[in-house]
């Protein structure tokens, strides 16, 4: 019987080779595996899609590097409806069913977070991009999915070029609800800020600048994270959003981009599988390995 499992995804389970990307990730399971374990705690690391798993067999099951869902939706949503009666996920089912959707934002700018001023144009809509920008008057706008992540069929355009992503669009809302948001130009200024919260507490940030011509900060597209110092401001505004959040998560990554009036501003309040950067401070995986015990005791 194992008290953890934490959850990953087949690349990242023994791999033969391994390229700088790969590397951090395994480092990022181990650090945890191994605050786990200091703890006195049976852990190990599993392909949420392993099918030959008895997910019976561990109390609780961490989502980290699950990083393959993004393009297998259908199958993980079936994984996940059939394994929540098997197991106890971290964060919980109920979060990742409302944090998944990026309807949340909605949510969360209900109870006063600052957001991307947004469109969601639902599954089925009869709407061009250049009838959203006639309807908003905006000069430039990210479309994106709903339902994604890394990045997915994320597209920065203008009113101008927008004739050039019509087709994708209407492919994508004729299965999904996308998203039409107002372009922050702060985003290829100053990078997307991330803070991490363990417990609802804030332990470390960072900055993520993407590289010149772009504005996708990951870096896996060719962006660049560097150590942040928050400020004041936005140690305050990460946890205000936590406290606007319906539930209490174990771990969260709070990503905002100060917005065209400098103001800072939710982009993603992530739940499910973020990267947190234990390798920038070690200490926060042993603060996670804290709070997981908790729940075992």
């Amino acid at each position: 019987m194992f008290d953890v499992v934490i959850l990953t995804d087949n690349r990242y389970v023994n791999p033969e080779k391994t390229d700088w990307y790969t590397d951090q990730v395994l480092l990022e399971d181990q650090l945890l595996q191994t605050a786990l374990e200091d703890k006195g705690l049976k852990v190990c690391k599993k392909d949420w899609a392993d099918s030959n798993f008895d997910w019976t067999t561990t109390k609780y099951a961490i989502f980290r590097t699950t990083w393959d869902y993004f393009d297998r939706f259908e199958e993980f949503f079936a994984w996940l409806e059939i394994t929540k009666h098997k197991t106890t996920f971290i964060n919980s089912t109920e979060i990742i069913n409302w944090n998944i959707d990026k309807h949340y934002l909605s949510d969360l700018s209900k109870k006063g977070i600052n957001i991307a001023p947004t469109l969601f144009v639902e599954k089925g809509d009869k709407i061009t991009i250049n009838d959203l920008f006639n309807k908003t008057d905006w000069a430039e706008a990210v479309i994106k999915p709903a339902i994604s992540g890394a990045a997915r069929h994320t597209y920065r355009i203008t009113a101008e070029n927008c004739f050039e992503k019509e087709e994708i669009f209407q492919n994508l809302i004729e299965n999904e609800c996308m998203l039409f948001q107002k372009f922050l130009q702060n985003i290829t200024k100053m990078g997307e800020i991330s803070l991490i919260m363990i417990g609802g507490k804030y332990t470390h940030a960072v900055k993520k600048i993407a590289k010149k011509g772009d504005f996708r900060v990951q870096d896996d597209h060719g962006g660049k994270v560097e150590k942040y110092t928050p400020t004041k401001e936005d140690t305050l505004f990460a946890e205000n959003c936590l406290k606007a959040s319906p539930f209490t998560p174990i771990y969260a990554r709070v990503d905002i981009v100060y917005d065209n009036n400098n103001k800072p501003s939710l982009s993603e309040l992530e739940l499910i599988e973020p990267e947190l950067w234990f390798r920038n401070c070690p200490k926060s995986a042993e603060l996670l390995a804290m709070e997981i015990e908790k729940l075992l005791c």
